[in-house]
């Protein structure tokens, strides 16, 4: 038994003594691909700090150009909404586009939209009674031209 043993210990320690073949040649290896590894950071980093610099030299002269453009195109052509405010006397273009249906659209349209807006806009829902009026103008304006 003690030779099963010691033959046993022996194999134990000896998994942990083999030394691989070319293990200081590894070593090498590693750290060159260490120093590699480091190289190709150290240039992909001044490469993205050149870009930026790059960029920036770049932007006076676009950031002018970019607020020229913004200027001329208008904000009233980007938007889909109705810009100014109401008129004096509620006419059919206007009464058409708050409700947003056409001049001479049918009775159950104009209801339709009437009710769709109103549900948004209800003064008991938390909107304005003003809004709620013109809205409601609007809709007897369409309805009392309307023939169906």
């Amino acid at each position: 038994m003690e030779g099963a043993a010691a033959s046993s210990e022996g194999l134990r320690y000896a998994e942990y003594a083999r030394v691989p073949a070319g293990a200081g040649k590894g070593q090498a290896e590693l750290d060159r691909g260490l120093a590699r590894t480091m190289i190709a950071v150290g240039l992909g980093v001044a490469t993205v700090a050149f870009a930026g610099r790059y960029a920036f030299h770049l932007w006076k002269p676009l950031e002018q150009a970019i607020t020229e453009t913004a200027k001329r195109i208008s904000t009233s052509s980007l938007s889909l909404y109705y810009k100014g405010g109401f008129e004096q006397k509620m006419s059919r273009r206007e009464a058409s586009l708050i409700l947003g249906v056409s001049p001479s659209a049918g009775k159950a349209k104009i209801r339709t939209a009437h009710r769709r807006i109103m549900i948004l806009n209800h003064p008991d829902k938390g909107g304005s009674p003003y809004l709620a009026t013109k809205i409601n103008e609007a809709k007897d304006l369409l309805e009392s031209a309307a023939k169906n």
